[in-house]
Parts: C-alpha cells; structure tokens; sequence
C-alpha cells in the first residue's frame, strides 16, 4: 500500500545510478544483453521516476544511448523488456576549463513494484557516459 494516496507523493527521495560509466555498446533493440540498471523500484510500493541525466566522464565519440523498461524480471527475455526512448550523445572532449555537458530526459511517472530502467549505448565510447535517475519511493 503506498504512502500517500489522494493525491500520490513519495515519501522518500530516492537517487539512483549506474555504478560505473558506460562504455560498451549494446546494439540489441530488445533489451537483451549486457545492460546498466539505474533505476530499481520499490519492491513492495514501486518508485517514481522524474527524470534520467546523462554526464560524460571524458572524452567520447558522438553514440545513442537507448532506455528500456523491465518487468523485474530476466532482461534476457525479449518479453520483459520495452524499448522506450532515446538520446543521441554528442562527441566530447575532456577539458579542465570547461563543464562538462549534461543531458536530462524528463520522465514525471510511476513505476510498478520491481520494475527496472535499464540504459545501453549504440556505439563504444572511450571513457563512459555516467547515468543517474532521479525520483522518490512510496
């Protein structure tokens, strides 16, 4: 049962990331294979999800990065997983005099218990793309 029910709030904020940069390239539409899970919801009550931010770590060639919803479950299985966006991720340079880009994808939505947003980038990149979610737990 959740928190707060007339309107939904989460109770608690809830921050979530990949525990390290991205940097393979998964080119399976299906959300198969090696993934980065940055965001699990609550198993008993889900989570809220208000957004996905994407950082460089460095220097990296120009790619896509693709989002997927999971089940809970294996994302082995083609049927546990839904292709639900993307993002196309510029070249860029690592520099000491200059921030870094960032990138959000704003989401505003619930997840179910258990459910997972798994990311894969299209294309290898040298030193990572680092992926947080932001959100809240009910």
């Amino acid at each position: 049962m959740s928190a707060n029910a007339q309107p939904i709030y989460s109770r608690l904020g809830d921050i979530q990331w990949g525990t390290t940069p991205l940097t393979t390239a998964n080119t399976a539409k299906d959300g198969t294979g090696t993934v980065l899970t940055v965001f699990t919801a609550d198993a008993t009550n889900g989570g809220y999800v208000r957004s996905i931010r994407f950082k460089p770590a460095g220097s990296n060639v120009a790619t896509v990065i693709r989002i997927f919803i999971n089940n809970g479950l294996t994302n082995a299985t083609p049927a546990n997983n839904i292709y639900f966006d993307d993002v196309t991720l510029p070249l860029t340079t690592l520099t000491e005099t200059a921030a870094q880009p960032l990138f959000e994808l704003p989401l505003n939505w619930a997840l179910p218990p258990g459910y997972k947003i798994n990311v894969v980038l299209g294309t290898t990149v040298a030193a990572g793309w680092y992926v947080s979610a932001v959100g809240g737990k009910y």
